[in-house]
């Protein structure tokens, strides 16, 4: 059981270290609520995972092309509308200003969402740890639970940490925070028109 335990730390520490639309999304809202509202947010793939499990473990051999371009283009929009809301939050941002964003409950419904519409966990999970799951759950269903508990107990950790670090980078003035702020929505443009062109061509 340890080796399915210590595959899916190794896999869940990848997945939280590899920066990607889901990790921008994390330090944008840090950078703009702080670190105590977004840390729920890293719950996000508790939500979103399980159908997306079912759907790449149980159901399909294989992400159908149709399926993972369909997913590419809807991603690459929602990404997009993300980084024109960080934008607008970057031209008027003022940290003495009270930060009129939504509740937790919906911060992490959205990041939930942008976690759904992202194509990265449909190959992942059909491709890489999907096998390794059901491998373990073959053997034993204990082994198979331990694999997605040391996956799931390390990605979220990693991304807590992640959202930890940027929110003490809050601390080191606005200019520095503005500056950031702007890197994250680059960096989702930049995310969501890779993913609108995967989709696309």
């Amino acid at each position: 059981m340890w080796i399915y335990i210590l595959q899916g730390i190794g896999y869940g520490f990848a997945a939280a270290s590899q920066p990607g639309p889901f990790q921008t999304y994390l330090i944008s809202q840090t950078l703009t609520r702080g670190w105590k509202r977004t840390l729920p947010a890293t719950l996000a793939p508790l939500i979103s995972d399980g159908p997306i499990i079912l759907l790449c473990v149980l159901v399909l051999s294989q992400v159908p092309l149709w399926l993972q371009r369909g997913l590419y283009i809807v991603s690459g929009l929602f990404i997009l509308y993300l980084a024109y809301g960080i934008y607008n939050l970057w031209k008027t941002f003022d940290e003495a200003l009270p930060q009129v964003e939504t509740g937790i409950q919906q911060s992490v419904l959205k990041a939930a969402l942008l976690n759904t519409l992202n194509p990265n966990p449909y190959i992942f999970w059909t491709l890489v740890t999907g096998p390794i799951l059901l491998a373990g759950w073959r053997e034993s269903p204990a082994h198979g639970i331990g694999f997605l508990a040391g996956f799931y107990l390390t990605l979220i950790l990693g991304l807590a940490v992640v959202v930890v670090i940027f929110g003490t980078a809050q601390r080191l003035g606005t200019k520095l925070n503005r500056t950031m702020l702007g890197i994250s929505a680059i960096a989702l443009l930049c995310f969501g028109l890779y993913q609108l062109f995967l989709g696309l061509f």
